[in-house]
């Protein structure tokens, strides 16, 4: 079969292969997934790099996030059967046309949610709602809080600030272009301000800030933008460079935190992460979670998925079809 393989660390266009891999029986407890649809994400090629090298082990498949159908079963699986469409989390290994997984980390896909849906159902969507929970647990009900969303302008960032939103709060995405800018005022609710590690607007004053660039840009905003008593919630490190600690240390009057998808699901539990995939896929039905698709590549065309990735002028999510 088609897969990837990540044998060292280092820029992804030039660490990820195109491999020929052996299908693997499923043991105990474990299905075979035949692949359909997978994300490119920037939590995918994070750990490329060897950002986490310390719980990265040598050699991996990348891909969190994408939609199969159940082809094999084993021993003692009875919650699913083959021909069932499923969404594989828990683990890498979605950049390969077959994945053997857990069953008890398979969740079934609604019929009325297509493939294409269903391939960006899990890392965006769980990690909005999961953000608006904690900005909730921080505040309470939220009327008329201003909430900071850096990298606005990416599919999480609309997201965020349609949420936000509908929590009567006031979002404000912070982008780095106008183009950008006039992007997002045009999909979603909320304040559009345009600012960068050396510029950031006069005046901007937040209750909270949801934060997925880290690095000195963040710590400019927690110096210069963070009210008293406010939360910052770091989701993602885009910059590569993490929060800077003597801008932290500056703030013992704000209320630091970090949300990782990963380390939320390997400890909620199936039933909370049901009922969340629930929640994501009616806000995919309503289109609240709905990401605009750049294009989809087939998996032996990885290598132009990747530099396309890397594009700064990209306008939406690309996808991978592990079937070719």
């Amino acid at each position: 079969m088609r897969s990837t393989l990540v044998s060292q660390f280092g820029d992804p266009r030039q660490v990820i292969a195109l491999v020929d891999a052996e299908r693997i029986a499923p043991g105990p407890g474990e299905v075979e997934v035949a692949l359909s649809i997978s994300a490119i994400n920037p939590s995918d090629l994070i750990p490329v790099t060897g950002a986490y090298s310390a719980r990265t082990t040598l050699p991996f498949v990348p891909g969190f996030e994408g939609v199969g159908t159940v082809t094999r079963v084993g021993a003692g699986v009875t919650s699913l059967k083959p021909g069932d469409r499923v969404i594989p989390i828990g683990a890498s290994g979605l950049w390969q046309a077959y994945l053997v997984r857990p069953a008890e980390w398979c969740f079934a896909v609604p019929k009325d949610i297509d493939d294409r849906q269903a391939a960006t159902s899990y890392v965006n969507p769980l990690t909005a709602i999961r953000l608006i929970e904690a900005l909730k647990a921080h505040f309470g009900p939220m009327p008329d809080r201003r909430i900071g969303v850096t990298a606005a302008g990416s599919a999480i960032g609309g997201m965020l600030m349609k949420l936000i939103a509908g929590e009567s709060a006031h979002p404000v995405g912070i982008v780095r272009s106008e183009r950008s800018a006039a992007r997002l005022a045009s999909d979603a609710p909320g304040e559009v301000v345009v600012a960068d590690d050396g510029y950031i607007p006069s005046g901007l004053a937040f209750d909270a800030i949801l934060d997925a660039v880290g690095g000195p840009f963040a710590g400019a905003l927690i110096g210069q933008t963070l009210q008293p008593g406010a939360a910052f919630i770091q989701y993602g490190a885009l910059s590569g460079v993490p929060v800077p600690i003597s801008a932290i240390q500056a703030r013992p009057d704000v209320r630091f935190s970090f949300l990782w998808l990963r380390t939320w699901v390997h400890a909620a539990g199936r039933p909370a992460i049901e009922e969340v995939f629930a929640q994501s896929f009616a806000g995919l039905r309503s289109g609240l979670f709905s990401s605009r698709v750049a294009q989809i590549y087939p998996l032996s065309r990885l290598d132009e998925a990747l530099a396309h990735q890397a594009d700064a002028k990209r306008d939406g999510k690309l996808l991978l079809d592990t079937r070719c």
